[in-house]
C-alpha cells in the first residue's frame, strides 16, 4: 500500500507567480500586438508616395515638357504653346474620345484641351495599353518622324500607340492617358494629387 504525502501549499509564493507568469503574458501579448496593430497603418514612405506634390509653373518655357513623379509615376507637364492648342483642332475624327468622356481623369477637365489652363497639360506618362511610357514627338508634318498628317503628341513604342497633345489616344488604342486630380495653390503654383473640386 502506498502511503499519501500531503505536503503544505505556501499560498504566497502560489499567488506571487500566478501575478508574475499573468503579468508576463501580458508584455508578451503586447510586444506580438503592437508590431500587428502598427502593420494596419500605412508607412512614411507608403504615405510621402501618395502625398500630393508642388511644381513651380513659371519656369517652364513654351514648348517645354517636365517629368515629376506623383505616386510612383511618371506625371508630365507640358506648357502648349498657341500652335500646339491650334493642332488640337480637326483631327477628332481620328480619335477614340476626343471629348474625353470615357476617360480616366477629374470631371473639371473634360473636353479637348483636358486641362484647367490651356496652355498647361498635365498627364500621367503611362500608356494605357500596356503600361510603357510614352515620348513627347511635338514636331508636326514632314519635319517630324510619325508621318505628312502628324499634329504633334506622345508615342508609345510598346504597340504603336498615338497620342495627340491633349493625351488623346488615336484609333488603335484603348483609351486617353490619365489626368491626375490637381490645382492651382497660386498663379503659378501647380499641385499635383489633389484638388479642390473633389475628383
Amino acid at each position: 500500500m502506498t502511503a499519501i504525502v500531503r505536503t503544505k501549499v505556501d499560498e504566497k509564493k502560489r499567488r506571487l507567480l500566478i501575478v508574475a507568469t499573468s503579468a508576463a503574458g501580458a508584455v508578451a501579448s503586447a510586444g506580438v500586438a503592437v508590431p500587428f496593430v502598427a502593420s494596419w497603418f500605412p508607412s512614411a514612405r507608403a504615405l510621402a508616395a501618395g502625398a500630393p506634390v508642388e511644381y513651380d509653373i513659371s519656369k517652364l518655357e513654351p514648348g517645354q515638357q517636365i517629368t515629376i513623379e506623383w505616386r510612383g509615376k511618371p506625371v508630365w507637364i507640358l506648357r502648349r504653346t498657341p500652335e500646339m492648342l491650334e493642332k488640337l483642332k480637326g483631327h477628332d475624327a481620328g480619335l477614340v474620345d476626343p471629348e474625353s468622356k470615357s476617360s480616366n481623369q477629374p470631371e473639371y477637365v473634360k473636353g479637348p484641351g483636358r486641362s484647367i489652363k490651356p496652355e498647361v497639360f498635365i498627364a500621367e506618362g503611362v500608356c494605357t495599353h500596356l503600361g510603357c511610357s510614352p515620348t513627347l514627338k511635338k514636331e508636326v508634318g514632314a519635319a517630324s518622324d510619325m508621318g505628312a498628317d502628324w499634329p504633334g503628341g506622345y508615342y508609345c513604342p510598346c504597340h504603336n500607340s498615338r497620342f495627340d497633345l491633349a493625351a488623346r489616344v488615336f484609333k488603335g488604342s484603348p483609351a486617353n492617358l490619365a489626368v491626375p486630380p490637381h490645382r492651382y495653390a497660386s498663379e503659378t503654383v501647380l499641385v499635383i494629387g489633389e484638388d479642390t473640386k473633389g475628383a
